[in-house]
């Protein structure tokens, strides 16, 4: 049996991995997949990912690096990532794996004009979502927990546009039928987003965001773990 591939793009803050596991774990965990079907490769510090075809699916986790950096690290994983998609390897980026994946597939990446996206979000289901393997069965609306500075300023040629939010007007899209990116993070629950809030205050305010408003605007969504269980359904068996 083929595993699933965790493509570790960087690590959340120290104290909130100290306290409750890194991205990995929560996207584990969340996707009901038994740990020991799955293999990490943690990309900034040199591991090499497999082949696409001895993996049987693939998530790339979230990061605080900029894809508009072209760190060594990222672009090779960028070529891997064109390679994992021309080969119909089921894919799932995840903020920076989102931004990647479209920076890969010949979209563009920068600084998110709108500014941070912070907390939880309102997402939108757009009209090619009803109809998508992944997002189909989630609701026009539905809240989730995003944390990005950097966003997708443009989709990649053909693919489909499936969600926006206020703060960011792509923050889901799909090319071909097996291969997704969500800026937003379905692994983040309540309590995570709040620690990444209370850790920001400072920078938030010297940005003209109150901390204190998004704090109590946070609110718990079972739409994060709904979607990370589809991937694994689809991709997975």
């Amino acid at each position: 049996m083929k595993p699933l591939l965790v493509l570790k793009m960087g690590s959340t803050l120290a104290g909130i991995r100290a306290r409750r596991g890194d991205y990995e774990d929560w996207i584990v965990g969340r996707m009901g997949v038994a740990p020991s079907r799955v293999r990490i490769a943690r990309l900034p510090e040199g591991e090499a990912p497999p082949a696409p075809s001895e993996v049987a699916a693939v998530v790339l986790t979230g990061s605080s690096a900029m894809v508009s950096e072209r760190a060594e690290w990222s672009e090779d994983a960028a070529a891997w990532l064109r390679e994992a998609v021309a080969a119909g390897l089921p894919v799932l980026g995840i903020c920076y794996g989102h931004q990647l994946l479209a920076h890969a597939l010949g979209g563009r990446v920068a600084a998110n004009p709108r500014g941070r996206e912070i907390g939880t979000v309102e997402v939108e289901a757009l009209p090619a979502a009803r109809e998508d393997a992944l997002l189909g069965a989630l609701p026009e609306r539905f809240p989730m927990q995003a944390t990005h500075v950097e966003a997708v300023l443009a989709l990649p040629a053909g693919a489909r546009h499936l969600a926006a939010s206020r703060g960011d007007p792509h923050q889901a899209f799909a090319v071909g039928e097996r291969a997704w990116g969500v800026q937003f993070h379905p692994e983040f629950d309540a309590d995570v987003i709040r620690s990444y809030l209370e850790a920001r205050r400072e920078l938030l305010a010297r940005e003209g965001l109150d901390a204190a408003a998004l704090l109590a605007a946070v609110r718990e969504s079972a739409h994060g773990e709904a979607l990370l269980r589809r991937f694994a359904e689809l991709a997975l068996g």
